[in-house]
């Protein structure tokens, strides 16, 4: 019960995987042809993207498959810098040291030399490796450019795999480098079922009612879903999990600073929205994505009338749009809160 049960019941092979057919039998084929390309995964948080790639990897490579598959969380590497770096221990025989003061190389020169250095290492027991990099949205241009020159080069030995939940902010040579597969939320009718598997397997009671609620909850996010079921059996062991239940964890799950958000906006406090704007992006490090999935939830269940959660949603719905294409989560975010009130 301690386990999370996203891991725990994450995917070992790529027919495992739940919905995001056509981007997932284009990957089997693939492999199956031995013709696998550099690969451009897009799509919302928690959409398959990872799973996908660490099945791909069992996939090829079996049960060893962590000998063959590199990988780096831009987020993480860009964000938190030399902290991270320091806390990894696969990095300490690079850098030399575990003191981020010591550290004088700037983070992006030691991304592209750490990149260059696995990329140009040919697997032992394999035609190729796979390098992971994840929130590929958190590269800086720089590390962009040169990721793309790197994939150029080194083409024989390994296969890139780039993850990102938008699209636009890679820039165009390095989306070109690769084949883009598209990654969504799973369709309700596959969702109930698994989720009835996973309560089977764990031994908990839960009501048909509790799976729908958790079905709507989620939206067909398949994280979000499971981790809501396993917050709510930790909350009523003894219990069997009905909608109440659900809702209650649902909301459990909804950070603080989107409340907070959500009263200044609708106070028209400008001020405030941007101070909670920026601890959201910038020290919780959600998307702006994120935050409009935060902000549906708390709009959808709060007391206003039919017609203000309606005009809310509709503001939702094109700050969402909007931000797809667009470079900066911030500008999309305070525009909505202007509009909020």
């Amino acid at each position: 019960m301690n386990d999370l049960w996203t891991v725990k019941y994450r995917p070992e092979r790529l027919d495992d995987i739940l919905g995001n057919d056509g981007s997932v039998s284009t990957i089997i084929q693939l492999v199956h042809a031995n013709n696998l390309p550099h690969l451009v995964l897009h799509g919302p948080r928690n959409s398959g993207k990872s799973s996908t790639v660490f099945a791909l990897a069992y996939e090829l490579y079996g049960e060893g498959y962590e000998r063959n598959l590199t990988y780096f969380n831009a987020s993480d590497f860009f964000d938190q810098g030399k902290s991270y770096l320091v806390r990894d221990k696969r990095f300490i025989h690079f850098l030399g040291t575990d003191d981020p003061k010591k550290i004088h190389t700037s983070v992006i020169s030691i991304f592209k030399e750490l990149v260059n250095e696995y990329a140009s290492m040919g697997s032992i027991d394999a035609d190729y490796k796979l390098i992971f990099i994840d929130n590929a949205e958190s590269l800086n241009t720089s590390a962009q450019h040169a990721l793309r020159r790197i994939m150029e080069r080194y083409t024989r030995t390994c296969r890139f795999i780039l993850s990102t939940t938008q699209l636009s902010k890679l820039i165009a040579p390095l989306r070109s480098r690769g084949l883009q597969l598209f990654f969504t939320y799973v369709a309700c009718e596959e969702l109930k079922p698994h989720l009835r598997r996973v309560a089977e397997q764990e031994g908990i009671a839960v009501s048909d009612d509790a799976l729908d609620a958790l079905v709507y909850h989620s939206r067909g996010n398949v994280g979000d879903a499971i981790l809501t079921m396993q917050y709510a059996s930790l909350q009523y062991p003894d219990s069997e999990l009905t909608a109440e239940i659900i809702y209650e964890a649902s909301l459990a799950e909804v950070p603080e600073g989107i409340s907070m958000l959500y009263e200044s906006a609708t106070k028209h406090d400008l001020t405030e929205s941007r101070k909670t704007i920026d601890r959201l992006l910038i020290r919780d490090g959600m998307s702006g994505s994120e935050v409009i999935r935060y902000l549906y939830d708390v709009i959808t269940r709060s007391n206003g009338s039919d017609e203000e959660i309606a005009r809310l949603v509709l503001k939702l719905a094109d700050a969402d749009y909007h931000m797809k294409d667009a470079a900066n989560d911030r500008i999309h975010l305070e525009a909505l809160v202007t509009e909020m009130a």
